[in-house]
């Protein structure tokens, strides 16, 4: 049995004991500051209802003057035009220019300018041409020491002929000519003008085959009557109105050369009418098991050993709509040398019945993908339920904890007892996971204020114990030396400067690292301002390392949703992580030569080459009053020493860093945190 008190004792001593113990000085400030806080609901409340009077007053008002113009017949008339004005607001460019007025509205001028900035410089770049036209000549002429022959699987149904040869003359475009493509039509109705092009073209080429159905299969069984054609060594799946870059088999077959690559994949685009419009580029990162969990950033151009076909088996109709996403988790459970080529090589046409468009054109496609997931888990041994994410077409997967491990939560403090408090009071009022000890390194406080601080909340709260560091400050150390006195199965390092917002803080975090493929996880960071401290590290960005979305406002999606998903990144700040206990001693804890920066982002790179993944979670939240305590980086000595340790890290890293952050497309900035483009 745990020496840690039970969720309900803990409680009830918080409840007892607490005010009685603290701090008389503390408690003063404390009364004080709840007496504003008092006035100030009192005033607000007061203004709540009148203007809740006012409102009704407006709304009864609204009403009445709804009633008399729905009953004129002026209103009547006008009826074709209001619906012709709904139809325009449908359309991308408007919606965008509505988006537009919203995001102003929520996050400001500044930011709103800064976004649209980005969002243009990407589309346009995306829109260049990644190879020159001497360049795909050359690929032309290539010749590779290996022989491989690709099938590029297309099921057709009812497709637009303008759409289907346009997909058709971009593999004829391709730069490596080993390719067949094996068209399988399901089509419904009449459709002798797809099987007479199609013949016209397969005639001219005889790469080019064609099948037509006796009855329409669904997507599912239309592709497997493709795989059945197929002669090829590797196999690429291809949508019946996309389009593909002419380089996109070459690149696949370079990466296959060069890497044995026996899954790979490609970033993509999307455009509505001609590809010179595309406006979605999708940089994507190296493979990362938990972001593919929340959702199918793979997807387009997916190409992958016949082989590993053979194991998983074909695509399965009770899936179809999300077929792809649990075709691709079936193949990279299996799949050994996964490899992503950071090119747009591949086009995603949105129209109006498209996924591309909008989900909501096939709603049947997320219960299909949350039943694909479910059988995931099952296959690879992980229990949890599957959660619809934020936005649709995302996912969120709750792991089911095993047991009730004890959790060391390792505070480093000096003096500041205002902050440490705060931070305490969040953990131990608000953590819905109670099985936790804190223990709070003590590291030459000079104030007598802060050891009566310290009798008081050990004697509230029976899970706090408060050891003391008598050296020097050094952030590895002081963890180091907490660690070693830590009795838990995993530890959390925590700043006295965060305050927790999430109950679940802990349960979302441990879902995670208690996984056998986990060493550590990290949980979103907030400035008291809402905008976001810290979501993740990314290897490069000034140099060295910088914050994914750093300052973006609290509530944005991110790139490409990545600030509502749960994803693998390459480090998390040490500021509030958590570890396994094993996995740290196996790692040899924190670098203690690295006093004060870039200690976590070495130790999750330490984690990391042993072999485990690191998770960002968002849906860990917390408020970072970010050097409160410690300060600043302003002084000289601050500075040389600051300017050494990043020195050593980078030595030490060289290799990693030259190669680039895995989970950071090479496409994106290292200047700025944000997602642009370089």
């Amino acid at each position: 049995m745990s020496e840690i008190k039970n969720n309900e004792q803990i409680k009830k001593d918080a409840v007892t004991k607490t005010e009685d113990l603290k701090n008389p000085i503390l408690m003063q400030a404390e009364l004080e500051l709840m007496q504003e806080e008092l006035e100030k609901y009192k005033r607000i409340n007061a203004e709540l209802v009148a203007e809740k009077n006012v409102l009704q007053a407006r709304l009864a008002s609204v009403e009445e003057k709804y009633a008399t113009v729905e009953n004129a017949e002026f209103w009547r008339v006008t009826k074709p035009f209001r619906w012709f004005f709904d139809r325009l607001k449908q359309i991308r460019f408007l919606r965008m220019i509505k988006k537009g007025f919203s995001c102003l509205r929520e996050h400001g001028l500044r930011y709103t300018v800064q976004k649209i900035k980005s969002k243009t410089a990407m589309s346009q770049s995306a829109r260049k041409e990644l190879y020159t036209p001497e360049e795909l000549e050359k690929q032309r002429k290539t010749v590779f020491d290996r022989k491989v022959k690709f099938s590029i699987l297309v099921p057709l149904y009812n497709t637009p002929a303008v759409f289907l040869e346009e997909m058709i003359q971009s593999v004829l475009s391709q730069t490596y000519a080993d390719w067949e493509l094996c068209l399988a039509d399901g089509s419904e109705g009449e459709h002798e003008d797809l099987e007479k092009l199609v013949q016209k073209i397969s005639k001219e080429d005889p790469r080019v085959l064609y099948r037509k159905l006796e009855k329409n299969l669904g997507i599912s069984g239309n592709t497997n009557a493709c795989i059945e054609m197929a002669t090829g060594d590797y196999i690429a799946l291809f949508d019946h109105d996309d389009v593909l870059h002419p380089a996109a088999l070459f690149e696949v077959m370079q990466a296959i050369c060069r890497e044995d690559a026996d899954f790979i994949y490609t970033d993509e685009n999307t455009f509505s009418q001609k590809l010179s419009d595309a406006y979605c580029p999708h940089y994507k990162p190296d493979f990362s098991p938990d972001l593919l969990r929340s959702y199918n950033y793979i997807c387009h151009f997916t190409v992958f050993k016949r082989t590993l076909l053979e194991k998983t088996g074909a695509f399965r109709s009770e899936f179809d709509g999300s077929q792809d996403y649990d075709m691709i988790l079936r193949l990279t459970e299996q799949a050994e040398r996964i490899v992503h080529i950071p090119r747009i090589l591949y086009y995603w046409r949105a129209h109006k019945n498209s996924v591309a468009s909008d989900i909501s054109a096939k709603p049947y496609t997320i219960k299909a993908a949350k039943r694909a997931l479910e059988e995931h888990l099952e296959r690879v041994g992980l229990k949890g339920k599957v959660l619809d994410s934020k936005l649709p077409s995302t996912y969120r997967i709750k792991y089911e904890i095993e047991g009730e491990p004890l959790i060391s939560i390792v505070i480093p403090n000096m003096d500041h007892i205002d902050v440490l408090d705060k931070c305490i009071q969040s953990v131990e009022q608000r953590s819905s996971y109670r099985n936790f000890e804190i223990l709070i390194v003590e590291n030459n406080s000079r104030l007598a204020s802060t050891f009566l601080y310290y009798d008081s909340i050990c004697e509230a709260y029976s899970n706090i114990r408060v050891i003391k560091w008598e050296n020097e400050f050094n952030y590895s150390k002081i963890n180091n030396f907490g660690v070693r006195e830590a009795k838990g199965d995993y530890v959390i390092l925590l700043n006295n400067d965060v305050e927790i917002l999430s109950a679940s803080w802990i349960e979302e975090m441990l879902m995670f690292v208690q996984r056998d493929d986990v060493g550590a996880a990290g949980m979103m960071l907030y400035y008291p301002d809402d905008t976001i401290q810290h979501a993740g590290v990314i290897l490069g960005i000034g140099g060295v390392a910088g914050h994914s979305h750093k300052y973006f406002p609290r509530g944005d999606n991110g790139y490409m949703s990545r600030l509502t998903l749960a994803q693998n990144l390459s480090a998390v700040t040490a500021a509030c992580m958590m570890i396994k206990t094993s996995v740290l001693r196996e790692v040899g804890g924190l670098e203690e030569q690295l006093a004060v920066a870039f200690n976590d982002v070495d130790l999750c790179m330490k984690i990391r080459k042993a072999g485990y993944l690191i998770v960002f979670t968002p849906y860990a939240e917390a408020y970072h009053y970010e050097s409160k305590s410690r300060g600043y980086e302003d002084t000289p000595e601050k500075q040389k020493r600051f300017l050494g340790e990043m020195e050593t890290f980078m030595e030490k890293w060289k290799e990693v860093l030259d190669a680039g952050d895995p989970y950071y497309n090479p496409n994106l900035s290292l200047t700025h945190e944000n997602f642009s483009l370089r």
